[in-house]
């Protein structure tokens, strides 16, 4: 077994069973963002065979004080955040496997991104990704660890397949809009990222060696700021939930995607086109060069009309930034890209 591994196996619960168990293991992490920056460098450096990251923005400056994976270069890059986390984690440890996708999680991806995986983690900032995670989860019986992680307060809780409640059971409905503190709204500081994606690791170590009777039951949560803390038993499925109980996966089953998001605390809305494609960033380029400066890179386009700043993806995708109108953002992208 590899010597870099040798105060990992001497950890009793995991030992040298337990640490081919984590080179074998596929972990899929839905967002790289300041959770998923902490999660992917301790499965790195821990030696998990296949990491599989997906996430669909870019770094900017204000990510670089809690996503740790990133730097002053990437932010000047624009760097697609899963190519710039592929890049250092590739660094820290060239035997594992890396896998980078940069597209926007929907139903038309997420039970190929889960397809043979042994557990995701939840790196998300959104509900409507989580429910989309926990349905292809139940539909497949993948495990997931939920987490979240806003201003000094953050939450965890393993979801199993058959054994706990899934999020559903939990939160039933969707939050509504505006409704809940965000990172953008409230601030978030890296101790708390850390704990939280500590938690959520110590725990894909107990799933991916095994060692089930070891994991957690329980809701936990705590406030890195005020020192409150609290662990909630959650008990067993709800067999009434939508989704593990009736097993009726209405997020993953939906009919389309939702064309415009707005981006909370942004100014800025995303817009997805209805059906993936590959655009060309050259020949988009060509089109724009001649009335707007462009910035490019192998990943991504960008341009600033008027008062707004607009950032196109390979796959089709743009970030509109300056409003948080989806009706303006539209027009803008309709405008300029017309896909």
């Amino acid at each position: 077994m590899n010597e870099r591994y040798s105060r990992q196996i001497l950890f009793h619960p995991i030992g040298a069973a337990g640490q081919e168990k984590l080179a074998a293991s596929t972990v899929l992490l839905v967002g790289v963002g300041a959770l998923g920056c902490a999660q992917a460098e301790m499965l790195a450096r821990a030696g998990v065979g296949k990491i599989r990251l997906v996430d669909r923005d870019f770094v900017e400056y204000t990510n670089l004080q809690r996503q740790t994976l990133f730097t002053e270069d990437d932010a000047e890059e624009r760097l697609p955040k899963a190519v710039a986390a592929k890049r250092r984690l590739s660094q820290i440890n060239c035997e594992i496997e890396i896998e980078e996708t940069v597209a926007d999680v929907s139903n038309s991806n997420i039970e190929r991104l889960v397809a043979g995986c042994d557990l995701v983690l939840d790196g998300t900032d959104n509900f409507q990704v989580r429910y989309l995670v926990n349905d292809a989860c139940v539909k497949t019986g993948i495990p997931w660890i939920y987490g979240a992680a806003v201003s000094s307060y953050g939450m965890t809780m393993n979801i199993i397949p058959g054994e706990t409640p899934c999020l559903r059971c939990i939160f039933p409905e969707l939050p509504d809009p505006g409704s809940a503190p965000t990172c953008d709204t409230a601030g978030v500081i890296a101790p708390l990222v850390m704990r939280v994606a500590a938690m959520q690791v110590a725990e894909a170590f107990k799933i991916l060696v095994g060692d089930r009777d070891s994991l957690s039951r329980k809701l936990r949560q705590f406030d890195v700021w005020t020192n409150e803390e609290k662990a909630i038993g959650i008990g067993s499925p709800d067999p009434d939930c939508k989704t593990c109980g009736k097993r009726d996966f209405e997020f993953l089953n939906a009919e389309s995607n939702e064309f415009a998001a707005v981006l909370c605390g942004r100014n800025a809305v995303q817009i997805a086109p209805s059906t993936a494609g590959k655009l060309d960033l050259d020949q988009l380029a060509d089109r724009l060069k001649f009335n707007f400066s462009i910035n490019q890179n192998e990943y991504l386009l960008r341009f600033s009309p008027d008062a707004f700043e607009v950032t196109v993806f390979s796959d089709g995708r743009a970030i509109v930034k300056g409003t948080d109108d989806a009706t303006v953002a539209r027009s803008l992208y309709a405008k300029y890209i017309g896909v």
